[in-house]
């Protein structure tokens, strides 16, 4: 049987399985309406994937843009270990709530409503 999981890497680079509401929230707050860029001055950024045990990996990542936003890319993977894209990486720019209401899809398994966003060329 296909096991599914997902899975945040958090603004601190630390991992955290299966995340709940609450902590994919508090991950891009840190993004959102944390000071400024990091230690090594690259902007802030959260990674949450979603995938199975034998096959597909979806990873939608969000960085601290300009003016309060932020930069999302969303890409498709045919496996954890990323060896072959399935799509072109979509990208958007999206606010706080917006990039949570993606991150609740992906944690519910609802990849076709993140694909059927409105996604830059």
């Amino acid at each position: 049987m296909t096991h599914a999981w997902v899975e945040l890497t958090g603004p601190d680079g630390h991992n955290v399985q299966a995340p709940t509401e609450a902590q994919l929230a508090a991950a891009l707050s840190e993004i959102y309406e944390g000071d400024g860029a990091g230690a090594d001055g690259i902007p802030p950024s959260a990674v949450l994937r979603f995938g199975y045990d034998d096959g597909l990996m979806y990873q939608m990542e969000v960085v601290r843009g300009g003016a309060g936003g932020g930069a999302i890319r969303f890409e498709e993977w045919s496996d954890r270990d990323c060896e072959i894209a399935l799509a072109s990486p979509r990208r958007m720019s999206a606010g706080k709530e917006d990039a949570l209401q993606l991150w609740k899809w992906m944690a519910q398994r609802q990849v076709a409503k993140i694909r059927d966003q409105d996604w830059q060329e």
